[in-house]
């Protein structure tokens, strides 16, 4: 059995509602709604464990890191490092991931165009470069990086092919899953910071990587009935779940702020205020709604990686989702039910007014968003109070 997390993801990123991380967080807790969770369904012998199995996967693939970076370190500075990328370090994580060893693909075509992808396994497109070929930008002279990004050509491939529904992209430093995107606007993929994973040793992290990267989760002979298809029609089934649900868990949350407000031994004066109709209830029910459109933002905001903006470091990243985050507080709901402190609020307040300033709040990456939703006359009286944990 896989462990349960223990934490938020801090080194994969969901777009676009492909895989969503609460699907994710699932996944790595073994939920049993999940259709392909079993050993089995990964091909694992009888008596094989996920836990032993992963964590095999995880010490020879951070030895294999360890000497690829130094290796990386000592290439030339005009070197791409593709062949060292792959031979070092992407085909040995592949073969952990039940791949084997990876053959070299020609050149795809697809209605007389032609397409350099690198590798591939069954009908799933496998593009890797070197690690200093961005996966978002052309790089001059690199074969699958010249007349695209690495990124784009993969989805191309994609959404011009009736063949391939799902892909890999990678540079050694992330690997990205994709799949075929109607949308023009908008990117869809779930992203895997390797080089902040193995650098940092998140092993919790890497438990998600290999559970949803493995072989068996696109080996169908309809890529339609693949698990990661399947894992997609059940993330919009949550989804529609959830919507249908929105209501009435608005409805409670108001019920149970609310009371907790109102309860708390140190908010004399909301109370006092709410007795003498100085604050009426309709007033306070208005406060209570906004508080709840600020959390339904950031839940969003957060699980679809929106808010911070893209030159925020990886340690803003990291400090505003360990201490600060909506997750670090669902986690902690799902884990034990609160104490008398209000601590977890009163590091919601500090998130709340920084959006709500000019300048916001450098120290986690967060902006000013500059709405009435987050200024002081928004929510004045819970602003001040106190709500246990």
């Amino acid at each position: 059995m896989v462990r349960q997390r223990t934490g938020v993801f801090t080194t994969i990123r969901t777009e676009g509602g492909l895989l969503p991380a609460e699907l994710l967080a699932g996944v790595a807790a073994q939920d049993k709604t999940i259709p392909g969770l079993a050993a089995a369904d990964y091909h694992l012998v009888k008596g094989e464990s996920f836990g032993n199995r992963i964590t095999e996967s995880w010490n020879r693939l951070t030895a294999a890191w360890k000497d690829y970076t130094v290796r990386l370190a000592a290439l030339s500075a005009d070197d791409q490092a593709t062949t060292l990328t792959r031979e070092r370090w992407l085909l040995p994580l592949f073969n952990e991931l039940d791949y084997g060893r990876l053959q070299t693909a020609k050149a795809l075509d697809i209605e007389g165009k032609q397409y350099a992808v690198s590798h591939g396994w069954g009908n799933v497109p496998i593009h890797l470069v070197g690690a200093r070929t961005p996966l978002d930008r052309r790089t001059a002279g690199v074969k699958g990086a010249a007349g695209a990004s690495p990124h784009s050509l993969v989805q191309e491939v994609l959404n011009r092919s009736g063949e391939y529904l799902w892909a890999f992209v990678s540079n050694g430093l992330v690997l990205r899953v994709l799949r075929d995107n109607a949308s023009l606007t908008r990117q869809a993929f779930v992203e895997f910071d390797l080089e902040t994973m193995f650098a940092d040793g998140v092993y919790d992290d890497f438990v998600v990587l290999w559970l949803t990267c493995h072989q068996s989760r696109i080996e169908a002979a309809n890529p339609g009935e693949c698990w990661l298809e399947q894992w997609t029609r059940t993330a919009a089934e949550q989804g529609t779940r959830a919507r249908d649900n929105l209501r009435a868990g608005v409805e409670a949350a108001i019920e149970a702020l609310g009371a907790g407000f109102v309860a708390h031994p140190a908010n004399t004066q909301l109370r006092e205020r709410l007795r003498t109709g100085e604050l009426s209830t309709h007033d306070f029910y208005r406060q209570l709604l906004r508080l709840i459109y600020r959390l339904l933002f950031l839940f969003v905001a957060e699980d679809r990686n929106l808010l911070h903006p893209p030159d925020a470091s990886d340690e803003q990243r990291r400090r505003y989702a360990r201490y600060y985050s909506l997750a670090r507080v669902r986690t902690f709901a799902g884990r034990r039910r609160g104490g008398p402190h209000p601590d977890l609020w009163d590091s919601l307040v500090v998130v709340f007014n920084g959006l709500g300033v000019n300048g916001g709040i450098p120290a986690l990456g967060l902006p000013a968003l500059g709405s009435f939703l987050w200024s002081a006359a928004a929510t004045p009286d819970l602003d001040d109070a106190k709500i246990a944990n």
